[in-house]
């Protein structure tokens, strides 16, 4: 498979099977380091994945490190766990709606057994939920005053 990664186009990069290839790369400056970590997270064991991981949310180019976000989420997903640095890293990004890691914080609440969480992820899991429900509920009163008054609006133009 090695012959076919090409770090230059990024073609391939999701099929690398090989650690210190990327480490290789990673050490020679190559492009696409995060689309090859996502490739990782797909073929590697989860401890072999998690320290490039890391080394890929630093990577000064901001689409890459987007994509190392997306390994961590796809690591949760295919591992139902995460080390814990790569919860310090997403700890470090933050949650909520602005942060680069935010689907990857939800794929984690999403496959990660709650149990398994850290607590300030068991944290953020319980008012995001709390919070979801709240606007879901303001959603539908919201629609239910909309629907009334144009209930009224046409009872109003039969007179």
């Amino acid at each position: 498979m090695t012959a076919e990664l090409n770090w230059e186009t990024g073609e391939g990069l999701l099929g690398i099977e090989d650690p210190t290839e990327w480490d290789a790369a990673f050490e020679r400056g190559a492009r696409h380091l995060g689309t090859a970590v996502i490739g990782l997270a797909f073929n590697c064991p989860l401890e072999e994945t998690s320290p490039r991981i890391v080394r890929a949310v630093q990577l000064p180019d901001i689409a890459q490190r987007g994509f190392a976000y997306t390994a961590v989420g796809s690591a949760a997903r295919l591992n139902g766990a995460l080390t814990p640095e790569l919860y310090a890293v997403l700890r470090a990004a933050g949650p909520g709606r602005m942060s680069i890691a935010v689907n990857a914080i939800d794929d984690t609440m999403t496959f990660v057994p709650f149990r398994q969480l850290p607590l300030w992820l068991k944290g953020w899991k319980v008012a995001s939920t709390v919070l979801g429900k709240l606007e879901t509920w303001r959603l539908k009163a919201s629609y239910a005053v909309i629907d009334a008054r144009e209930a009224l609006r046409r009872r109003r133009s039969r007179r």
